[in-house]
């Protein structure tokens, strides 16, 4: 697994944590995010059980566990917190953050005890790392999933957008971030239009980061965006028809 520092003013940075060379080819690759601060460390999405220990053994080397403060779970998916119960009883300090919808179903992930966690209401809140830094959780619901979030850290100028963005990359060594904007359609749109059920929580969300002004948006899968590539990405997601399919109900007989 690699480690890369994309933002970096004082104690306040982040790394992405991903490029598994040493996953399962069965297992998506996934982008792992860490907000480090002077007091405190925010683990955004800390991923599956399969990386764990990867993630586990990479993020050390640039924080001690008691550092750790901060768990957060953008959505329900497996790839994203399945991990959620190890680094729980290796961070007790930790607090956990979540959507309220999705709290007694991440709970399945919690083993031997009851999963406490911070209940996120649908129009999000302020979450603090430590005492100087505190991020956003931005309602992206209906982006994937009927109960999400992105998180905004306005120092920082950085999204991260959770499944919006995702690229499913043939390669494991492709560029940290998207250098070629128009060949990097082609891995986003299927996944887009299969994951993403209906254009208007899309044109919301859009609306809503545009006025965020992002230096860069860091998606769960695939590359970040940075640059004239934040707004490229805005214009294609806004123009992107996402409607959902017909489905594939048996043909009732006359």
């Amino acid at each position: 697994m690699n480690t890369e520092v994309i933002f970096e003013d004082g104690a306040h940075r982040w790394l992405v944590l991903g490029r598994d060379r040493e996953r399962r080819e069965d297992v998506i690759d996934t982008n792992q995010y860490a907000i480090l601060t002077s007091d405190g460390t925010l683990l955004i999405d800390p991923g599956g059980i399969e990386i764990f220990p990867r993630m586990l053994s990479e993020l050390m080397r640039f924080v001690p566990i008691d550092d750790i403060k901060v768990l957060f779970g953008s959505h329900q998916d497996p790839d994203i917190i399945s991990s959620l119960s190890m680094w729980l009883d290796l961070c007790p300090q930790a607090r956990f953050y979540t959507s309220w919808m999705w709290k007694s179903f991440v709970a399945h992930f919690r083993i031997g005890s009851v999963l406490e966690a911070e209940e996120i209401p649908d129009e999000g809140m302020s979450i603090p790392i430590g005492h100087d830094v505190s991020v956003e959780a931005i309602p992206a619901h209906y982006c994937h999933s009927s109960g999400n979030f992105s998180i905004w850290d306005d120092r920082a100028k950085i999204l991260f957008s959770g499944d919006l963005g995702a690229a499913l990359l043939p390669d494991r060594n492709a560029p940290l971030f998207v250098d070629d904007f128009d060949d990097h359609i082609k891995y986003m749109e299927a996944f887009h239009r299969r994951w993403m059920p209906a254009n208007r929580p899309l044109r919301s969300w859009v609306r809503r980061v545009r006025a965020l002004e992002p230096a860069m948006i860091c998606p769960q899968h695939g590359s970040i965006f940075r640059g004239e590539n934040v707004s490229r990405f805005l214009d294609w997601l806004e123009n992107l028809d996402v409607e959902v399919g017909e489905g594939y109900d048996v043909d009732q007989q006359a």
